[in-house]
């Protein structure tokens, strides 16, 4: 990578890492970030002429990516398979000079009918989410129903196909805190990683409570207690998850521990909603509007400038200061911007 493209922020955090909206729309309720009672039938959901083309993402990530020193692209949403065609934009993305990596958030569900494309296409990486093992409270998690075999038959078929995968469990107290032992156990014996992510304060529809958060400290020690752990490096400056292997083997897990152990310092990501709005934390309060420059008659010279001047001004350390931000703060949704 060319390092004079490199853009640094405030704080002097480089810019690494894009994550792309590519939907507003999901298949599943979970509570902690689309529940139903919210996004019911009559909600609002972007049009189509709304969302940016797969020309427009194409033209935004070469400019990340070349003149920003962006290195890797996540594809989330929503649910990001509900995005028609979307093996076509991974087929885009993969043939800009410079990207590293390509990877994908999803719910798992549709996997089964787009792994071997997505593969195909160009895609790394699949981080799946799945709650628990008990159907009972996974379909109460989801807010549909959806069976646990559903998630696994996508765990599965995106393994089958040759993508790395990893699995997000989000661990919320009185909610699915009794699943963290059986859910180590059973990844410890498929050889997937699993990621403990402590309960966010995402948005302003999950009910988010401190007193629900179960700690990264708690989550190891109870796992370390009957399979023993020690810690491992990050992969990389900015890894988002705290590492750490069972001990004797090569399985490891991760923990997610932006409220209890926050990562500001090393955060190098930006988020670019479906509807074009640039975020640069994923708790902001408001983004910038990138869809109206881009769809205007501004050159690649001029977004880049715009973007670059973003980022250069990012001041963004919401999880250091949550405690006196004041919880009253308005925060946009998570499947906003994914993640």
């Amino acid at each position: 990578m060319n390092t004079e493209t490199t853009v640094h922020d405030y704080f002097n955090r480089p810019l690494r890492d894009l994550r792309i909206s590519v939907t507003d729309r999901c298949n599943f309720r979970c509570t902690y970030c689309m529940p139903a009672e919210i996004f019911g039938p009559d909600y609002p959901f972007l049009k189509r002429d709304e969302l940016l083309s797969f020309e427009e993402l194409e033209r935004l990530t070469k400019i990340f990516v070349h003149s920003l020193g962006v290195q890797k692209i996540r594809i989330t949403g929503g649910e990001p398979l509900m995005r028609r065609d979307l093996t076509e934009l991974i087929r885009r993305i993969k043939k800009i000079h410079g990207v590293e990596d390509i990877a994908m958030t999803t719910n798992g569900s549709l996997l089964p009918k787009y792994a071997k494309g997505l593969k195909e296409a160009g895609l790394k990486r699949v981080s799946i989410s799945l709650d628990s093992l008990k159907d009972e409270i996974f379909g109460k998690i989801n807010g549909r129903g959806v069976s646990v075999q559903t998630v696994l038959e996508g765990i599965d078929a995106a393994s089958k196909a040759g993508l790395q995968v990893k699995i997000n469990m989000v661990v919320k107290k009185g909610m699915n805190d009794s699943e963290i032992i059986p859910m180590a156990k059973f990844f410890r014996e498929k050889g997937h990683i699993l990621r403990f992510i402590e309960f966010m304060d995402v948005g302003n529809t999950n009910q988010w409570k401190l007193d629900d958060v179960v700690p990264k400290k708690q989550i190891i020690e109870d796992i370390n207690k009957i399979m023993p752990l020690e810690p491992i490096d990050p992969n990389y400056t900015g890894e988002v998850a705290s590492r750490y292997r069972y001990v004797g083997s090569d399985v490891e897990i991760g923990v997610i521990s932006s409220v209890s152990d926050a990562f500001c310092s090393t955060c190098n990501r930006a988020r670019l909603s479906a509807s074009g709005m640039l975020y640069t934390c994923l708790f902001a309060s408001k983004g910038h509007d990138i869809k109206s420059p881009l769809r205007s008659d501004l050159t690649d010279e001029q977004l880049t400038t715009l973007l670059q001047d973003i980022w250069n001004g990012r001041k963004d350390r919401y999880s250091e200061e949550r405690s006196v931000v004041g919880k009253n703060r308005k925060k946009i949704e998570m499947s906003h911007i994914g993640g």
